[in-house]
């Protein structure tokens, strides 16, 4: 394979092709309540519209863009200037979370995930005429992510200074600088990155290639109109490009090891899940057998077999068994090229044993908590919610293909649980998308949304959130269930790319199965109240408040999770120190003083 692959560079941001008819706008809270009486489902419907409206309140760069424009009218063009420190157009794109950095690692996660989800699943966006607002997000991402990648082995993995950006709460339009870019490049590696970026690519590739084939079930199918050739074309030429970088550049390291605490705060553990899953997702657009053998390779290799891991930015293992899985039964000839057998067989073995150690609660460091959510100690910490609803897009995927009729119910109905959790039948009485219902979050954390600028009150300045983030998830409860909704509680309340990107396929996936309301419309309004006593988390530690651990106790701890770490430094070896210290930071999140 040829290190050098010519890129296919837009000129200009390109503008979504697709335009909204009939336009969408959030409905207010309280038509939560409303039972749906039409055919697609209503408020299956809002759930999809409100999670795509959340990316583009999430918008950076000049705002008028695209064939909608600006449709969140308390945003406002920020950020002009990003990417000057390098002579490049680094504007646009998504703020990652609450603030104002662009962090590409979980953006790509982010785009990985909606073009997968809406190759299988995309008639549920045009059962609620969404498909216009799909292309919209999809190209708002992938543009940037295009400006980001100005040559084959040159990738920005972020935009922003987490010490600068850590130190202001407040508007859009007084963002403070210096804005610095932060690239990787042959000399400076980072095989995560590039290959992360290369899925994206990828998948994206093949959701916009006209009449493509990829039938995992009879009803699998991307969005009848999303077609585009030319944009197909350009999106591949960027995953080869990437691939071909992180497959040949040595060292393979991660993008933190390179660049170190200046991108702390999306620190992954490894790199091998994420060149596995790179060619898998190149195998499947381009049908090139040759990929499918790398994939395969990397799986063995890298002994990403019986894995127990989550779903995430920071992990691919989940995605790539169901990935395997749904080549085997669409697309049986990428194996036979490799010289492999197409062993559907073995790839369900692989996704049930993973799914069955789940549902039947044989999790080392998972369980369902006494509310029934999903929950995956370490992963689940700092957002509880996203790991299981990770988890159950996967497990929706899957089913169908599933070796038993009676799996297949086993892992809709656990995934039915799990979704229902989310959507309000959980203690709290609360659906954790922010504007769905009266009882959803009132206070997300999120600088633009508030309408604050004291950092030192972020939770009481002021006391009403100032503008309502249609369609964001939060954090989530703690492993208690107990949700205290409060803007500077950042574990729990905090918004992010990543945290939305199973949405839209979970909304498409009830609207394409006729489901019944969501659970929130069952739920009774004013019956969410925040607890009495405070949280004990990563953003308010116990020693605030209730609930905190003795001086003597805690310095007992403290010594013998030292100890502990020292002997695990000594046992593993010093050339281990970058990833013992990336495996620390897994799951941080920025948090505001």
């Amino acid at each position: 394979m040829s290190f050098f692959i010519p890129l296919l560079v837009l000129s200009t941001t390109t503008l979504a092709q697709l335009t909204p008819s009939p336009t969408y706008s959030p409905p207010s809270a309280t038509a939560g309540l409303a039972s749906s009486t039409s055919s697609p489902n209503t408020q299956w419907s809002a759930v999809l519209g409100n999670s795509l409206y959340f990316y583009d309140a999430q918008r950076s760069g000049r705002l008028d863009q695209g064939t909608y424009g600006n449709r969140v009218s308390w945003r406002n063009d920020s950020a002009l200037n990003d990417g000057s420190d390098w002579n490049l157009d680094l504007t646009g794109g998504w703020y990652d979370a609450g603030d104002y950095i662009k962090a590409t690692f979980p953006m790509t996660f982010t785009l990985s995930a909606l073009s997968w989800g809406a190759l299988t699943h995309g008639g549920g966006y045009d059962l609620a005429q969404q498909t216009a607002y799909l292309d919209g997000t999809l190209r708002w991402g992938f543009d940037w992510l295009i400006k980001a990648h100005p040559s084959n082995d040159v990738l920005f993995v972020q935009v922003g200074s987490g010490e600068v950006d850590n130190a202001y709460w407040g508007g859009d339009e007084n963002i403070p600088t210096p804005r610095p870019g932060y690239p990787v490049n042959s000399s400076s590696p980072g095989t995560d990155a590039w290959a992360s970026a290369a899925t994206a690519f990828s998948l994206g590739s093949l959701l916009y290639t006209p009449s493509i084939s990829y039938n995992t079930t009879s009803s699998s199918a991307p969005p009848s109109s999303i077609a585009d050739a030319n944009y197909a074309a350009t999106l591949l030429s960027h995953a080869r490009a990437l691939y071909a970088t992180a497959n040949t550049t040595s060292p393979r390291q991660t993008y933190y090891e390179t660049l170190g605490e200046s991108v702390a705060a999306y620190a992954s553990s490894n790199w091998n899940d994420d060149l596995c899953l790179s060619a898998l997702a190149l195998a499947l657009a381009t049908n090139d057998s040759s990929y499918y053998a790398d994939a395969y390779s990397y799986y063995t290799q890298y002994r990403l077999s019986g894995s127990q891991e989550v779903w995430n930015w920071d992990s691919a293992i989940p995605a790539i068994y169901v990935m395997f899985a749904e080549l085997a039964t669409a697309r049986p000839g990428l194996a036979v090229g490799a010289g492999l057998s197409t062993n559907l067989t073995g790839w369900q073995t692989e996704v049930e044993t993973y799914f069955d150690r789940i549902v039947n609660g044989n999790l080392r460091r998972g369980y369902l908590t006494r509310g029934g959510l999903l929950y995956f100690e370490g992963d689940s910490d700092e957002a509880s919610l996203n790991p299981a609803v990770a988890i159950t897009m996967l497990m929706f995927k899957y089913a169908p293909l599933a070796s038993s009729s009676s799996k297949t119910e086993s892992y809709n109905n656990f995934a039915h649980g799990q979704l229902s959790y989310l959507m309000g039948d959980n203690p709290m009485n609360v659906p954790y998308i922010v504007g769905q219902h009266p009882n959803s979050p009132q206070n997300p954390h999120s600088a633009p949304a508030s309408g604050g600028d004291n950092i030192q009150a972020i939770r009481t300045s002021p006391q009403t959130e100032a503008h309502v983030l249609y369609g964001a998830v939060v954090g989530g409860p703690l492993s208690d269930d107990r949700f205290w909704d409060w803007r500077d509680d950042w574990v729990q309340t905090e918004v992010a790319l990543d945290y939305n990107a199973m949405i839209p396929t979970l909304a498409s996936m009830q609207l394409l199965n006729n489901t019944a309301d969501p659970h929130y419309v069952d739920v009774q309004a004013g019956t969410y109240s925040i607890p009495t006593d405070p949280p004990c988390d990563a953003a308010l530690p116990c020693g605030g408040g209730g609930g905190g651990l003795s001086a003597g106790a805690k310095a007992g701890i403290a010594i013998g999770v030292i100890l502990g770490v020292l002997l695990i430094l000594c046992g593993i070896g010093f050339w281990k120190r970058e990833s013992l210290a990336a495996w620390w930071r897994k799951g941080y999140r920025r948090p505001k003083v």
